[in-house]
């Protein structure tokens, strides 16, 4: 489902109604104060306060890892979606659980996310936008392998400027935000030196994500880098930003699959873009009036990418788009 009326969802005990731009964090996994320099806080807009949001994605994360390890390898139902992938009662739980907090720490922001669709926010709260997907990998959930992952992004104005990448059975969790560094846990990241594709190690989740012009796009890529590999979801740009790999290309996605990345990666000294070498942003408005549930669908689809390039710098980012060469 795309569309979901303006409704906020309650159910849950209330978080914090208010949150402190200044971080106080106690467990390991969070970004820790001590790793935010006085001089890279300078750089953000007064507009847009985004420290108190690093605390309210921390809630969303911690809420949505008790969900998704009460699930985790254990039996439950799996359904099959209009598009062919399979979602779970955790799938569907975990994001009424984060959409609950964000109706007390944020009633007036928009809610994208993959199970539940789009909530319109209001007033000057409607320039911001979450983006949730509750399982990044439900294939790997569903047969037990710990490499899915919590997105969580916040845009303003349509563009990505915070992102959470949880894995809570590893206990792993990535926070970017502008003027931030990315952190693991707590601790300061980098994407490492790697100037040469014939050197580079590439992930994409699967080879069957690919098709038509940009299959042919991949292999190319594909056949250029070190070593390609396949399955790791979300994870795989989580390996990126903290140095362990070299590329992620990826196609055939949706903005929960990828918006979260993008502060996580540029935080790291990364690049990530579309595979014209654009920039990932989305800013969806409401539907015009009296179409159709597809016309309403394709209408909020237009403009978001679907192809991801991440590079853990821009020489090789550069050297990867134009191995793609890639045009839509």
């Amino acid at each position: 489902m795309l569309v979901q009326a303006g409704r906020q969802i309650s159910g849950l005990p209330k978080s914090k109604k208010t949150v402190k731009p200044k971080m106080t964090v106690n467990s390991s996994v969070k970004m820790s104060s001590s790793s935010i320099h006085s001089s890279t806080k300078s750089q953000i807009k007064s507009t847009v306060e985004i420290s108190k949001y690093i605390d309210v994605a921390n809630n969303l994360a911690d809420a949505a890892s008790k969900i998704t390890l009460k699930y985790f390898r254990t039996k439950f139902d799996v359904e099959i979606k209009s598009d062919c992938s399979p979602v779970t009662i955790a799938d569907r739980e975990t994001e009424i659980a984060m959409r609950e907090l964000l109706a007390v720490d944020c009633p007036g922001h928009s809610v994208f996310g993959e199970e539940h669709g789009i909530q319109f926010g209001s007033g000057e709260g409607s320039q911001f936008t979450w983006v949730l997907d509750p399982i990044d990998g439900t294939k790997s959930f569903i047969t037990g392998k710990p490499l899915f992952g919590t997105l969580i992004a916040l845009l303003h104005n349509g563009r990505p400027i915070l992102g959470v990448i949880d894995q809570p059975y590893t206990r792993e969790r990535w926070i970017g935000a502008d003027g931030y560094p990315s952190t693991l846990n707590g601790q300061s990241i980098s994407t490492r030196a790697c100037s040469s594709l014939s050197h580079a190690y590439l992930y994409a989740t699967t080879p069957h994500m690919f098709e038509g012009a940009n299959e042919t796009a991949f292999n190319r890529l594909r056949d250029s880098v070190r070593i390609p590999m396949y399955g790791c979801d979300c994870y795989a740009y989580g390996l990126l930003a903290s140095g362990m790999c070299d590329l992620v290309a990826e196609a055939d996605l949706k903005p929960y699959d990828y918006m979260a990345l993008v502060p996580i990666i540029k935080g790291a000294g990364g690049v990530i873009t579309d595979w014209e070498g654009k920039d990932l942003v989305w800013n969806p408005k409401r539907p015009t009036p009296g179409l159709s549930a597809k016309e309403t669908a394709a209408e909020l689809k237009a403009g978001w990418p679907g192809e991801v390039l991440a590079a853990g710098n821009a020489e090789l980012h550069a050297k990867a788009l134009a191995k793609l060469a890639f045009k839509l």
